[in-house]
């Protein structure tokens, strides 16, 4: 008989379900493009419908930026919801905010 040792089944870390973060990153970046939209009407009022008439398009293409934005935030910070939240409403409202300057000529 040879000289054999039994391996005990061992639970690394490694092993563990990691937490879903991209998911919670996607809701924050489709929730801070919404934060992003109400507050160029809570700064313009009701003007920004006529702005937004013809470009629309260009805002409506900041939505899946928004939540790839999100999903890389909460990725980079390792599912830190509070920090991901925060980042992503400032980064997606920067970008909101170029593209309304860039799109207004000013």
């Amino acid at each position: 008989m040879q000289n054999v040792t039994p391996l005990l089944a061992r639970k690394n870390k490694s092993d563990h379900d990691e937490a879903s973060w991209p998911f919670p990153g996607g809701v924050v970046g489709f929730v801070s493009w919404w934060v992003a939209l109400a507050t160029t009407f809570m700064m313009y009022g009701s003007n920004t419908l006529f702005f937004f008439l013809y470009t629309w398009p260009f805002f409506l293409a900041l939505l899946p930026v928004s939540v790839l934005v999100g999903i890389a935030i909460s990725v980079l910070l390792r599912g830190h919801l509070i920090w991901t939240t925060l980042v992503t409403i400032i980064v997606v409202v920067c970008l909101f905010w170029l593209l309304f300057s860039q799109l207004s000529g000013w």
